[in-house]
């Protein structure tokens, strides 16, 4: 399930999701201090392209905390909005209901992605 379902993730949607991911990187890594943030947003752009079989542990100190609070109000909200927004129209369905629940995975990410692991 895996491999196809990353495939039809990928068409239906991750695209879209992945891209908005690296866009939001490039714009981090514009300046030098947000090159690290830039870095993590193109590392969480992969998962983003092909989530399934990947399992996303959160955790993390006070600079995750500090990094996420500025995240969230910069760039966490229009992201996890967008894949909030594709997961509902994906669950209307039967079939888009185990892309939906990506999607809703993917907008948990976008509100917290420092301190978080993917495996």
């Amino acid at each position: 399930m895996g491999c196809l379902g990353n495939i039809i993730w990928f068409i239906c949607g991750g695209f879209i999701s992945g891209i908005s991911w690296l866009i939001m990187g490039c714009l981090w890594c514009i300046t030098i201090v947000g090159i690290p943030i830039g870095v993590q947003c193109f590392k969480f752009a992969s998962v983003c392209f092909f989530p399934f079989g990947k399992e996303i542990i959160y955790g993390g100190g006070f600079g995750s905390l500090l990094l996420n609070i500025i995240w969230l109000i910069v760039s966490g909200i229009p992201l996890a909005i967008e894949s909030a927004a594709m997961g509902l129209l994906l669950c209307i369905t039967i079939i888009g209901i185990p892309f939906g629940l990506q999607h809703f995975k993917i907008a948990k990410l976008a509100l917290m992605p420092f301190g978080t692991r993917i495996e």
